[in-house]
């Protein structure tokens, strides 16, 4: 049973940069597509960006698109989000979800597609 525990959150300044790790065990990462979600106080879950595989294609929602990165490490058995240039409205947990791959060449941002999810983590970005 695939089990996904985030880690890497805290509080940073604008403009600075910070990296989550969603580390797999019970199941290899490379067997699921593993998407970033996030939810800020008040406001509903949204789609961050994923990972599909094996074809490795990825997703970004466009408010984070040229700022965030999402990596696949198989032998730490991890998916990472590099977040640069990070802004206040990017203040929220983040929350890492797989779902065992299906044929599907892309992953979508939809969390009702995912069925396992980690705890989440904190990030806040404040001056």
């Amino acid at each position: 049973q695939l089990q996904l525990v985030e880690s890497g959150g805290g509080l940073v300044q604008p403009g600075e940069s910070l990296t989550l790790s969603c580390t797999a065990s019970g199941a290899t990462v490379d067997n699921y597509f593993i998407g970033w979600f996030r939810q800020a106080p008040g406001k509903e879950r949204e789609g961050v960006s994923c990972m599909a595989s094996p074809s490795d294609n990825t997703l970004y929602a466009n408010s984070v698109k040229g700022r965030f990165t999402i990596s696949r490490d198989t032998a730490k058995n991890t998916v990472s989000l590099q977040m640069n240039n990070l802004k206040p409205e990017d203040t929220a947990v983040y929350y890492c979800a797989g779902i065992r791959i299906n044929g599907d060449a892309y992953c979508y941002i939809l969390p009702l597609l995912y069925d396992t999810w980690g705890q989440g983590t904190q990030v806040t970005v404040s001056s």
